[in-house]
């Protein structure tokens, strides 16, 4: 390595580093779970980033009984530009205590994928999601879709 070449890596280097610091935010933490939680998502989901991605889980949020429900999954960019679903399939594991739900979701025009399973609107599911883009390695996320629900019925 040439000392010419050396020295631009230092200085990307620096370079990065200054940036991370003026900004006040670590890249790694700028979209993080607590962080998305407080975004209010343009279809009412739960947002969860994964990779490039933003998915947007929407769960039907009334079910009391464990039924066939729809479940929808919307995807932006980091911007929140919708991404074009074509091509796109993924699978939704629902954990409900001991009880796990499998879900295919296929696309369904514009940026979303769409899905039935058998659940209930329960504060305590889980939601595991794994999307297969065209041409892109699988992005994996995770839910917990109703647990805002619960952490409003405490007292």
């Amino acid at each position: 390595m040439t000392s010419f070449t050396k020295s631009m890596l230092k200085l990307i280097r620096n370079s990065a580093i200054a940036m991370t610091l003026a900004t006040g935010v670590s890249p790694a933490l700028a979209h993080d779970d607590a962080y998305l939680d407080t975004l209010k998502s343009e279809n009412g989901g739960q947002l969860r980033m994964a990779g490039i991605y933003h998915f947007e889980l929407v769960m039907v949020k009334d079910s009391k009984n464990t039924k066939d429900n729809q479940l929808m999954v919307y995807v932006t960019d980091h911007a929140g530009t919708k991404i074009p679903s074509a091509g796109a399939s993924a699978t939704a594991t629902i954990l409900n205590g001991k009880v796990k739900t499998t879900a295919t979701l296929v696309a369904d025009g514009d940026n979303r994928l769409k899905g039935m399973a058998k659940y209930a609107s329960d504060a305590n599911i889980k939601v595991v999601l794994a999307v297969s883009m065209p041409g892109k390695s699988v992005e994996q996320a995770r839910f917990t879709p109703f647990a805002a629900a619960k952490d409003e019925h405490k007292h």
